[in-house]
């Protein structure tokens, strides 16, 4: 088996997860094509497929908050992948701001929003137009 085997989907994605290799803290969920996967595999710098956008991108290459690859895993149905990564920079994975982009619980009874997290930097100050 190899890379081959990965079911995308019918838009020729495949879901993507980056999980803090140390702290198994799971950071960002994105999209990867079969070129943004050669690409991680071949740099060991994540890069996704950009949707919005159209096009690749290498993460933390406008802020500075780069993802490398420790390891590589590829689930049972072989239709997500989960990468083990080293968040560098200012330890922010989220665009946001945060060090995850799942920095907000979902209440159980009225379903508001809560932050559970330090925001690291403010976006403005980061991302210059």
């Amino acid at each position: 088996m190899n890379i081959d085997t990965i079911k995308f989907d019918s838009s020729g994605l495949v879901p993507a997860i980056a999980q803090d290799a140390e702290t198994g803290e799971v950071l960002m969920f994105a999209w990867m094509n079969r070129e943004s996967l050669e690409a991680t595999l071949e740099t060991g710098m994540m890069t996704y497929w950009s949707r919005s956008r159209g096009e690749l991108w290498v993460k933390g290459e406008s802020s500075g908050n780069i993802q490398e690859v420790r390891e590589a895993l590829v689930d049972c149905d072989a239709d997500c992948l989960l990468f083990k990564v080293e968040q560098r920079g200012m330890k922010a994975a989220c665009h946001t701001g945060y060090r995850s982009c799942f920095y907000r619980r979902i209440n159980p009874g009225d379903g508001s929003f809560s932050t559970i997290a330090d925001k690291i930097f403010e976006p403005d100050d980061v991302y210059k137009e």
